[in-house]
């Protein structure tokens, strides 16, 4: 059985969360802008489970969208996103507009698909 990443949350600067399955030694590492995050802590649970740490340092607190990749043995396990700034909003709004796009294109599609059909 592989490792499984839980939904975590962030609470006081640190990214917690949990791995269900079997490490097997395997290291946990997390990556931002292509570098590793340090201080990241596995510990095993009374449950079974293990509890994943992740310190946000400061050097990947920046403007706009903050990707965090959760690895284990070179596999993505799952990723966590911060957004922070001005320029949050305008990447939200560029989303959502992207999804109306898209939403207006299907919906187009499938009305020219009923009327044909």
């Amino acid at each position: 059985m592989a490792l499984t990443l839980e939904p975590g949350r962030i609470a006081g600067g640190v990214w917690e969360a949990a791995l269900s399955g079997t490490a097997e030694a395997v290291p946990v590492e997390v990556l931002t802008g292509g570098r590793a995050v340090e201080g990241v802590e596995v510990r095993p649970l009374p449950d079974g489970r293990l509890a994943l740490r992740v310190p946000i340092p400061a050097w990947a607190l920046n403007e706009g969208v903050q990707v965090f990749l959760v690895q284990a043995g070179g596999a993505v396990l799952g990723r966590f996103t911060l957004i922070a700034g001005e320029a949050a909003e305008g990447d939200i709004r560029a989303e959502l507009a992207l999804l109306r796009a898209e939403l207006d294109l299907l919906k187009r599609a499938f009305q020219r698909h009923a009327r044909e059909g």
